[in-house]
């Protein structure tokens, strides 16, 4: 039968309330009516004792639960349930005599239902990612103010969700000074250090340790691509540009040209998909020397066939490969073709000093034409990295923060 609790309020009150009710479904789930004709909503026994919310089973200043696993039943059974429709609330008795409280709008919140479910994932977790083409680079790149990027709130959840969507954002009206890399690190979180240091100028230099110190083409890729654990996103901001006709960005968005090996080249995406490369890294840096190295391959899945992260970087595969030789011909024709599709589909523009480049580091592939490096033209880039953990918290406590209803 459905529960209500209606004792103790006035006729003005219970105007005012929702008509929640409950009731106890297969000895196990709680089914919740958040109002008289709404569709129910059911809730697994076992879960919700796991996430009783009182001082005994869980830590409110952590937000951790406290409970002992060491004695948790995993067969516990709700045996009574009340409702107060003015707490909008529901009180569970448990089968080991224990009593929870949940408000209604946490457990809407944490509905079972497929679409709320989806809707969670894609819009709070982890915004769904469009892909897009280069053609489409005008149309999915959006520009913010600097300025306002570190003063408003809103501007900056503005800035963060275009990075998690489409991957690539621009900001413009930076300073012209060293530490604007390090101010906007740290207005999202912090830093990523590297082999490279914090923050990292690229420039032409001679006895360059490092493919993007010279002033040649610098060929799409992935950053440190050597790296287990790679830095998410690159922040690249311009001082000084190149006077000289090159010195261009390139972009393509590597996931999109993994659709596009998916849908027509089948054979080549699922080996690019499973052949394992090794990735290197060897030199020296503020006099300490290094050899980095990771075995992945070019296109990496989750479980459910997403994309995670794209590797890419002609420079910087080690000469070991270490595959049976009957592979090593077809990948190398797969990784051609993946890489004659992302030349062709890049895009190129052009910074001019003020602006901040940022884009998604394990998606993206990156470039550069080669420009003329001399004094009268010089080129002064200033960079470094966030990562995606970083941000994605920051967005989640922005979305909550300044988004009514969010999770």
């Amino acid at each position: 039968m459905w529960v209500q609790r209606l004792l103790g309020r006035s006729p003005g009150e219970l105007r005012l309330c929702r008509q929640i009710s409950a009731r106890i479904v297969n000895e196990s789930n709680v089914e919740v009516r958040p109002e008289k004709e709404a569709k129910p909503l059911t809730f697994p026994g076992v879960w919700l004792r796991d996430n009783c919310l009182c001082e005994e089973c869980f830590h409110g200043s952590s937000k951790s639960r406290k409970l002992d696993w060491d004695k948790f039943d995993t067969r516990i059974r709700p045996v009574s349930l009340q409702t107060d429709e003015l707490a909008q609330e529901v009180s569970v008795k448990w089968s080991d005599a224990h009593e929870s409280r949940f408000s209604l709008g946490w457990l809407k919140d944490r509905s079972f239902e497929g679409r709320r479910q989806e809707e969670y994932l894609r819009e709070f977790y982890r915004p769904a990612t469009r892909h897009w083409a280069g053609a489409e680079f005008q149309q999915v790149a959006q520009h913010f103010s600097y300025d306002e990027v570190m003063s408003k709130d809103s501007v900056l959840m503005q800035w963060l969700q275009a990075l998690a969507v489409y991957g690539v954002a621009l900001l413009r009206g930076a300073p012209l000074d060293e530490g604007v890399v390090r101010r906007l690190a740290e207005r999202v979180g912090f830093i990523r250090r590297t082999t490279y240091g914090e923050e990292f100028v690229v420039q032409a230099k001679p006895g360059a340790q490092n493919f993007a110190y010279l002033s040649l083409p610098l060929p799409l890729h992935t950053d440190l691509p050597y790296y287990e654990y790679k830095p998410s996103v690159n922040i690249l901001h311009c001082v000084v540009q190149t006077e000289s006709a090159g010195g261009s960005n390139m972009l393509v968005d590597g996931f999109h040209i993994a659709d596009i090996l998916r849908r027509d080249h089948p054979a080549d995406f699922e080996r690019l998909c499973r052949v394992v490369v090794d990735w290197n890294d060897i030199g020296s840096e503020d006099g300490r020397e290094f050899h980095n190295i990771w075995r992945a391959p070019v296109i990496c899945l989750d479980a459910a066939g997403r994309y995670t992260r794209v590797n890419h970087s002609v420079p910087q595969r080690d000469s070991h490969f270490n595959v049976p030789l009957e592979e090593v011909l077809p990948w190398y024709e797969s990784y051609a073709r993946f890489v004659r599709l992302a030349i062709a589909d890049s895009h190129a523009f052009k910074t001019r000093p003020g602006d901040v480049l940022t884009f998604n580091n394990i998606r993206l592939l990156h470039g550069r034409t080669g420009y003329d490096d001399s004094e009268a033209s010089p080129r002064y880039i200033v960079g470094a990295y966030l990562d995606w953990d970083i941000i994605y918290s920051r967005l989640r406590v922005l979305k909550k923060r300044l988004e009514p209803g969010c999770q």
